[in-house]
């Protein structure tokens, strides 16, 4: 299993492995532009050569051959390498604290003070989102009384000029004439039932 040295990572912004990885392409990048140029140069010098039997094909093989030579050599001692770096130089010694993870060693505590700490962080997150929810519902329910609020506000208003409409014409207030009114309708009413009564007796 490979370490992920998710501490160093931490510290450096990078894993170390990436930072090798990079310097193995940028070291592999540079010895084949190291291959192309010299074997343009053994070109160019064969040309001025008269009467040279090496053709540029097999100068191209040549070139190759010598190429996977170096790139095996180099990969051998890159791998010692790069084991060094991780052990030696990229990596945190384990008695060595991050300044962020300082406040740990001046407040430590168990595992089970861990498995408590986050059950209490869970249990607040839930707590949060209650209230949340609780909020919402009283947002939509103020939205609404204040719809109410309006329509009623309208059917003042409505009033209002009823009953100023009934001072123009010079009758008595709206709202005595109203009460009248309601009060006229119901005796009518007992009237009307009283008769269906008696129509429906002498039937």
């Amino acid at each position: 299993s490979v370490d992920p040295m998710a501490y160093e990572a931490q510290f450096f912004g990078f894993t170390p492995q990436t930072c090798m990885l990079r310097i193995y392409i940028a070291f592999q990048d540079y010895l084949f532009e190291v291959m192309q140029a010299v074997e343009q140069v053994i070109l160019t010098k064969l040309a001025d050569v008269p009467g040279c039997e090496i053709s540029p094909v097999h100068i191209r093989k040549c070139t190759e051959k010598f190429l996977g030579f170096m790139k095996s050599r180099f990969d051998n001692l890159f791998g010692r390498m790069e084991q060094l770096c991780l052990q030696l130089i990229l990596r945190i010694p384990p008695h060595v604290l991050l300044p962020e993870d300082k406040p740990q060693e001046m407040h430590p505590c168990t595992e089970e003070e861990f498995q408590l700490l986050q059950e209490e962080i869970e249990q607040l997150q839930e707590r949060y989102k209650s209230e949340v929810g609780a909020k919402q519902a009283l947002l939509a329910e103020l939205e609404e009384q204040k719809i109410v609020e309006a329509k009623l506000k309208q059917t003042l208003a409505f009033f209002d000029e009823l009953d100023n409409a009934g001072r123009d014409q010079g009758t008595s207030d709206f709202r005595e004439s109203l009460a009248f009114l309601v009060q006229n309708s119901r005796k009518l009413q007992t009237i009307r039932d009283t008769v269906e009564r008696e129509s429906k007796r002498m039937k």
